[in-house]
């Protein structure tokens, strides 16, 4: 790192700093201004900031970690997610923004009745916006750990290389990390959703376009030599875009899946399973973007556009970078200090400081999210829920601000206990698997009520804790995904037993939420015979068929676009035919619409 490089990292931490402080006075108003913008927020800002939220800095590593086991292929740990993200867009995105909430959790309470609804809420509120926020926030201080300590390996801190805390080394790069994390936590409690959400796209353009700069420069490397270099000196299992599919064991191929976890990923995981930015009927930071627009309108453009930008602009720069570092550093221990070595190594002085910045943006973007996100739970559903019901805005404002350095401190303890971001992923995965049915189906079938989605975020969990316990449980010390059948298959049994063992949700609030947010489909047939006046959202038909056009475009366009870097032009053109007549298809229905909105 040299002089210019330490100030291009400055100028972007004053420009960081210049948005937070412009934006304090705004989102010091209430709480609806600091967690939802007051709902004014285009669907472009909305959708950028869910793109740079998922763009951390542990993103581009696990990406690398997931090449280096299992090829491209191995992408489809989180690829799959693809086919829940557009449910959300033409499913779920206009519900969201009907509801009129200000967490997705304060959604329990309009949607189910009685104690069992207020307990619910509050459990979610502090498992969610707390527990698992903190792991997550830690998987990504990980991440950004790693990126210090490769980039500034002989890094001290007051002249040490690392510190005892309560029993817990922590090394020089993570003190420097925790520093990074409170900054973050003062410019998020600051500047509010408002502020975080420009900075957002700030990141974004910033950390994208600085990611496509080194793929284009590790590519011009000698070693390496462009694609065709690559291809050369790369198994030819490493470009598969698809796993082989058969038997791990007779195959001895890193890059073969069995049918079975195959049939995991694809046919279960994305359903099924709770993870933030892929939450199974929207939710998380998601469903806050989502509220936070002006419209139905802008709701359902603003999840498209994350959609599409999530899954076919991303992926291919880092996979490309993740490569050559295959080639590059063939024998690393771990394999996600590939990405940071190509940083490293390759780039010239002025553009490893744009990177380095862009490393700090994305980090920096998915932390701010997280924080103000996981606070909203907090304050919203847990303390003036239960609490403090009865206080002014600027009281919660201040409470919110307070939480935040709070949360940002307890996350960097989690991640001193974290190995591995995929290890991370995969435990979060089956924490919730079975879950994410009844997440879809609370807004399409009246008889869910609050057990059935208690019972289906518990179940899970306590199946987890055995595992980690080394109780044996056949099925459930399966390796992942393979694990998710038996964890999902008892998870459904449960909650659905408990569905019909309980009683029903108050016919008051199933009437008042069916009026409020108005579902489609048959599934609310016994209340909306007795609400005839209210027009319920299009046939489910319709919302199925766009649904299948969405899913159709993405993959068509990541793996179009994939065959045409790689040279492959024929399937490459043909992919982007699809993509264009997909297209068309949407923007017609669109068309129709928008003046349906119009009216």
């Amino acid at each position: 790192m040299t002089s210019l490089d330490w100030t291009i990292v400055g100028l972007y931490f004053t420009l960081v700093t210049f948005i937070a402080v412009y934006y304090y006075r705004r989102a010091s108003t209430s709480t609806s201004e600091f967690f939802l913008g007051s709902r004014k927020m285009p669907w472009w800002l909305a959708g950028t900031s869910m793109v740079a939220t998922t763009f951390a800095a542990d993103t581009p590593l696990a990406v690398t970690e997931l090449v280096a086991e299992n090829g491209i292929a191995g992408n489809w740990l989180w690829w799959n997610f693809a086919f829940g993200g557009m449910l959300t867009v033409f499913f779920f995105a206009r519900l969201w923004r009907r509801s009129g909430i200000q967490t997705d959790v304060e959604l329990v309470e309009l949607r189910y009745s009685g104690r069992p609804a207020a307990w619910l809420r509050g459990i979610k509120a502090v498992y969610f916006g707390l527990l698992l926020n903190i792991v997550i926030i830690g998987w990504v201080s990980l991440a950004m750990e790693t990126v210090i300590r490769v980039l500034l390996p002989n890094l001290t801190v007051f002249g040490q290389t690392s510190f005892s805390v309560a029993g817990v080394t922590i090394s020089s790069s993570l003190v420097v990390v925790s520093a990074l994390v409170v900054l973050v936590s003062v410019y998020a409690l600051l500047s509010g959703l408002w502020g975080v959400a420009v900075t957002d796209t700030v990141q974004f353009v910033l950390a994208m376009g600085s990611c496509i700069i080194m793929a284009v420069f590790v590519l011009r490397e000698p070693a390496v030599g462009g694609i065709a270099g690559l291809k050369t000196q790369l198994p030819p299992e490493t470009f598969r875009f698809f796993p082989t599919l058969g038997s791990v064991a007779t195959t001895g191929s890193i890059f073969a899946l069995t049918i079975p976890a195959f049939v995991a990923f694809v046919g279960i995981q994305w359903w099924s399973s709770w993870y933030p930015g892929a939450e199974p009927g929207g939710g998380g930071y998601i469903a806050q973007r989502i509220m936070s627009t002006r419209n139905e309108r802008d709701s359902l453009f603003s999840a498209l556009f994350y959609t599409i930008a999530h899954y076919c602009v991303r992926p291919w720069p880092w996979i490309i970078v993740a490569l050559s570092a295959l080639v590059l550093y063939p024998n690393l221990d771990d394999t996600r200090e590939g990405f940071v070595l190509v940083m490293r190594d390759i780039l010239p002085a002025g553009l490893l400081g744009l990177l380095a910045a862009a490393f700090l943006a994305a980090f920096m973007s998915t932390v701010s999210t997280q924080l103000n996100w996981g606070v909203s739970y907090l304050i919203n559903d847990c303390w003036r829920r239960f609490v403090q019901p009865k206080h002014s805005e600027r009281y919660y404002v201040k409470l919110s601000r307070l939480l935040t350095v709070v949360m940002g401190v307890a996350s960097i303890l989690v991640a001193t206990q974290l190995n591995s971001i995929s290890e991370a992923w995969e435990l979060i995965l089956t924490a919730s698997a079975g879950l994410g049915l009844v997440l879809i189906l609370r807004w399409y079938w009246w008889r869910i009520n609050a057990w059935s989605e208690l019972v289906a975020t518990l179940v899970p969990i306590l199946m987890v804790v055995l595992a980690v316990a080394g109780v044996s449980v056949p099925g459930l010390d399966a390796a992942f995904p393979n694990n998710l059948f038996l964890v999902v298959g008892i998870t459904t049994v449960c909650w659905l037993t408990t569905t019909f063992l309980t009683h029903q949700t108050s016919e008051d609030v199933l009437a008042a939420f069916y009026q409020r947010v108005r579902p489609g489909g048959p599934g609310w047939g016994p209340i909306a015979a007795a609400h005839p006046e209210v027009q319920p959202d299009m046939h489910m038909g319709v919302m199925v068929r766009r649904w299948v056009a969405g899913v159709v475009l993405v993959y068509a366009a990541l793996f179009g676009s994939g065959y045409l870097i790689f040279g492959r032009i024929i399937p490459g053109v043909a992919f982007m035919v699809v993509v264009l007549l997909m297209a068309a298809y949407l923007w017609h229905v669109f068309g129709r619409d928008q003046r349906q909105w119009d009216n």
